[in-house]
Order: structure tokens, then C-alpha cells, then sequence
């Protein structure tokens, strides 16, 4: 039975749709069936016309559960889309990275026919990423729940006024201030939205949530790192009827109103990744930042087989070294005294 693949293209971008094209079309001459979602497909056929390709219809032709791998042409911000369609599912995600600096994405355009290739021969690894749950109160009535692959953002609805809140971690209050807003993320949302507010950059495979206070106007407003089991709270005060609005990945909003809380969690069901190249996080941030890394030399080479490091080794080594050292120091103070002396002795003159 053939593999089935699902390609999510940014079709607002004429980039992603070509892009779309030629994976479809290399996807179904390498034998697998290429599946895109109805209004993608009709975008993509509004511009340039029929496919190349045969394709099948997600939720038509074929269920979510039938597709082995969801390909995504775009941004991280396609890719955060696309996490809400298979979250919950057995589908992992390969972003292929059309936009700007796709932390999510795992290769770029120019890698397309050799990710599709990979894709094609199952060369690729799957991880799961944490994600966060998040529940908004008002009055002791949840109002509203949902989650978040990246982040939840707590930030003031009206531009000309601060969002009075206090923080809360663990069902005791940390500090309360007025902010632009505050930032709950996970690590894979440390490089988003939590890393513009002043937040550390959290590896991946860290378990941790974080919280990252935006342009508060306080001394202690520090970003938080604490347990994946924590439970963070952000509570937006009644002292003033300013009013807030949530954010969830940039995608989904909620108005709210003064005397709301908004509680965040981890949650039990992450968004699965596939990963083509064993690349380290660190490796990753400083290509995608283009961070300069001039004067690195690396570690120590490691010392020959059988070499004895211990203190006791190491301490003889050292009075070893010290000796001669010491021993050089006396060799040279005594040829400086000959020289003198063999100079005065022609009736010189040695300051």
C-alpha cells in the first residue's frame, strides 16, 4: 500500500505554492500519493491550473490517521498551523522553511528535492515537543480552554495603558506590577515570542516552563524557569479597568476582562516533529541567528590512552614541572654571573 503525504503550502505566498508543485510532483513519481487539504489545492489550481500531480483530498478522499507524514512549506508560522490540524494524532511534521528565520523548519528551499527525497526513503527521525495547556477564569467559571505549542501571551488590549497583573507560580504569588504583558512559553517557544520579551533560550529537549515578564515597570521582573510539573498563573488585577487579551501561538485570541486569571500547564499531548538532520540545538541557534562564533577553538584534545590523571599523578607533575622550571632559572642566573665576571675581568664595567 502506498505512503501517503500531506503537503500544507503557505498559499499566500506564490513561493509556497510553486514549492507545493514540485513536492507533489516528486512525491508521486517516487511512488507515494501526495494529499492536500481542499482550499489549499483550489488556491494553488486558481493560480496555475490543474496539478501535475495526481492528489488526494484530506477529509475526501482519505482521514488524517491514513497520512504517514504532514510536509509544510512555509514559515514557523505555517508550521504553528499546521500543528493544530495533526495535534493529537500520530503525524509528525517536516517544515521545509520558506520564511524568515523557521527555528520549526527543519531544511530549506533549496534542500526541497532532497527533503522529498528523504521523505521518500523514511530517512528521518520523529520527536515530540512539549506543549502547554491553558485555561482562562473569570469570576470562578472557566471560560475558555485551549493550548499552545510555542507560547500564551497575556498582553494589554489598549496600547495607550499598562496591564496591571500579579504572577503566580504554584498557587503563590511572585510579584505584581504593570506591564505590556507577560509571556508563558515553552522551550520550543523560548526562541519565539518569550526571546523578544528578554527570556533565556531553553534546548529543546529541556523539560521546563517558562515566564517572561514584557517591558514591566517593576525591580524584580525577571523571566522565570521553573518545573514542567509547575502550574503558572497570570492574574490581571481590578485596581484599574484596563483589560487584556491572550494569545496562543499568535493564532487564537481571547478578550480579557479585568479580574481574569489565566492558568498554564503542561499538557499531555505534544506536537510530533520529524528531523532529517541530527544537528545539535546549538549548532542550529547560531546558524539561525547568525551568531558570531570568531576565536572558537573548541575543547582540549583528550589525552593519550592510558595516561594517569589522577591528583596524585597530577600533583608530582606539577613539582615535577616547578623543579625544572627552577632548575633553568639557576642554570641562567649562574651563566649571567660568569659573563659578569668574565667582563670585569677585562676591566669592563656590569651595572
Amino acid at each position: 500500500m502506498s505512503r501517503r503525504i500531506l503537503v500544507l503550502a503557505h498559499t499566500g505566498r506564490r513561493a509556497a505554492m510553486t514549492a507545493a508543485q514540485e513536492a507533489c510532483t516528486q512525491l508521486h513519481s517516487s511512488g507515494l500519493i501526495p494529499v492536500m487539504r481542499r482550499r489549499d489545492l483550489e488556491d494553488i489550481q486558481a493560480e496555475y491550473g490543474v496539478l501535475t500531480a495526481p492528489t488526494e483530498i484530506l477529509d475526501e478522499d482519505v482521514a488524517l490517521t491514513d497520512v504517514d507524514l504532514g510536509m509544510v512549506l512555509g514559515g514557523d508560522g505555517t508550521i504553528l498551523r499546521a500543528a493544530e490540524l495533526v495535534r493529537g494524532t500520530n503525524v509528525p511534521l517536516l517544515g521545509v522553511n520558506l520564511g524568515h528565520v523557521g527555528f520549526l523548519a527543519e531544511s530549506e528551499r533549496a534542500d526541497l528535492a532532497q527533503t522529498v527525497h528523504w521523505v521518500v526513503e523514511r530517512a528521518y527521525t520523529v520527536e515530540e515537543r512539549m506543549t502547554i495547556d491553558v485555561k482562562v477564569w473569570h469570576s470562578n467559571t472557566l471560560i475558555a480552554h485551549t493550548w499552545a505549542l510555542n507560547e500564551a501571551a497575556v498582553e494589554k488590549a489598549d496600547r495607550q495603558r499598562m496591564l496591571e497583573v500579579v504572577i503566580e507560580v504554584d498557587a503563590r504569588p511572585i510579584s505584581s506590577f504593570g506591564c505590556d504583558g507577560v509571556v508563558l512559553a515553552t522551550p520550543t517557544g523560548s526562541t519565539a515570542y518569550a526571546f523578544s520579551a528578554g527570556g533565556p533560550v531553553v534546548w529543546p529537549e529541556v523539560e521546563a516552563l517558562l515566564l517572561a515578564p514584557i517591558s514591566a515597570h517593576a525591580l524584580f521582573a525577571k523571566p522565570l524557569v521553573v518545573a514542567p510539573t509547575s502550574v503558572l498563573a497570570v492574574e490581571i488585577l481590578t485596581r484599574t479597568d484596563a483589560s487584556g487579551v491572550l494569545w496562543c501561538d499568535g493564532r487564537r485570541s481571547l478578550d480579557l476582562p479585568p479580574g481574569s486569571r489565566v492558568e498554564v500547564t503542561r499538557s499531555q499531548t505534544p506536537v510530533r516533529l520529524a528531523r532529517t538532520h541530527l544537528t545539535p540545538f546549538s549548532e542550529r541557534l547560531v546558524r539561525k541567528f547568525q551568531l558570531p562564533t570568531h576565536g572558537w577553538r573548541g575543547p582540549a584534545a583528550a589525552p593519550p590512552a592510558g595516561t594517569d590523571l589522577s591528583p596524585s599523578r597530577r600533583d608530582a607533575g606539577l613539582r615535577e614541572a616547578a623543579g625544572a622550571a627552577e632548575g633553568s632559572r639557576e642554570s641562567a642566573d649562574a651563566d649571567t654571573a660568569a659573563t659578569d665576571q668574565a667582563v670585569t675581568d677585562r676591566g669592563g664595567f656590569v651595572e
